[in-house]
């Protein structure tokens, strides 16, 4: 063989490895996020529009949640079921027209169970009608920086021959899986599964395929159908850091499984776990200065433990810092917060404990105040 055609040979099976390093999961694009800085741990097409399917449904889940937190609407507000809502396919709780049931009965069976009718009823509800709150999703994508975002319904099911398809990629899924996990009863309704609706005549069953499969996964939500394939935003929790993945077009749900499972894994081991206080009442290092008090200085002690991920490569570069006044003032009481021990890498903030008086400093005589300033 010659030494040119060797050369093209070796060239082609370095091209071939690559490709096939890089796109040898069952996926059309993933990516994986901390879910604290926003970093991106990993990603392949993260930025290509395809349908998100019911994952769509993120979204009208924060916005129902977003309008209850700002007073719009309650939990416990009645809700009539349109003659629109009966009418959904694919996913459901059958809802039928003219039955009532609460905002809260409604985003259960939503964030649950994935069902179509609840997100209509839930739309109309808090819009007036399926368009006016498409609207608003389209709004809130833009808010989010979901720049390859292009919402047409609440739901996520495929469009009608004439109708134009939800568009979004995993990067903007990531963004938007973030901001909905901010909300404490999204990541509570997530992991539920087998929850009574329509006073137990109905169950409410979670499609997430590794809800108690997976240590530390909380949420968040899954999608299919036939043109965008199975797909899965996850979070988890390990090692103190909490991580986002999203895996889009996947031929199995098994497969969106076991992307989602890789992919976590992947980010769980470029992390560790360092702890910078080891117990509630650990003394701080140096007393603190006191004015106007009978003494002059007085002890601190942290309020609680503080154990933080941090990249591996990063360990070295935590540093804790006591953010507290340069004098204290008295009266001071035992266990009055004085200050904030603040871990953090770079300009990142890891995590924080409160700081803590140790005893009580009472207010000072004249002349004490005057020698203690």
């Amino acid at each position: 063989m010659r030494p040119r055609d060797a050369l093209s040979i070796l060239f082609v099976l370095l091209f071939l490895f690559r490709t096939a390093s890089a796109t040898d999961g069952d996926y059309k694009s993933v990516i994986l996020m901390d879910a604290t800085t926003g970093d991106i741990l990993y990603a392949e097409n993260e930025n290509e529009p395809m349908p998100p399917a019911s994952m769509v449904k993120m979204m009208t889940e924060l916005i129902i949640l977003e309008h209850v937190e700002i007073g719009e609407i309650t939990y416990e507000d009645p809700v009539e079921i349109t003659a629109l809502a009966s009418r959904m396919g694919g996913s459901q709780v059958y809802l039928k027209d003219g039955e009532i049931f609460s905002v809260l009965e409604l985003l259960e069976a939503l964030a649950i169970h994935s069902a179509n009718d609840a997100a209509v009823a839930l739309a109309e509800h808090v819009a007036g009608s399926v368009d006016a709150f498409v609207e608003l999703m389209n709004i809130r994508a833009h808010d989010l920086g979901m720049n390859n975002t292009e919402f047409h319904f609440v739901h996520g099911l495929p469009p009608a021959s004439s109708q134009d398809s939800d568009l979004s990629s995993a990067l903007d899924m990531a963004l938007l899986g973030r901001e909905l996990i901010s909300h404490e009863d999204a990541l509570r309704w997530a992991v539920m599964d087998q929850v009574p609706f329509r006073d137990g005549a109905f169950l409410l069953t979670n499609p997430n395929p590794l809800i108690g499969k997976y240590r530390g996964l909380d949420g968040i939500k899954t999608g299919f159908h036939s043109q965008a394939g199975y797909c899965l935003t996850a979070t988890a929790v390990q090692k103190g850091v909490r991580l986002i993945s999203v895996v889009m077009g996947s031929s199995t749900n098994e497969s969106r499984g076991l992307e989602t499972t890789r992919l976590l894994s992947r980010g769980f081991n470029m992390y560790t776990r360092l702890t910078l206080v080891a117990v509630a009442n650990d003394p701080l290092p140096d007393l603190a200065a006191v004015r106007g008090g009978q003494v002059k200085e007085v002890g601190l002690v942290y309020g609680s433990e503080l154990v933080v991920g941090i990249r591996k490569n990063q360990s070295e570069e935590v540093r804790l810092e006591h953010r507290m006044p340069n004098k204290l003032v008295a009266p001071l009481m035992a266990g009055d917060i004085v200050g904030t021990a603040v871990a953090v890498v770079g300009d990142e903030v890891l995590g924080e404990v409160s700081i803590l008086v140790t005893e009580h400093v009472p207010r000072g005589s004249f002349l004490q105040r005057l020698m203690n300033r």
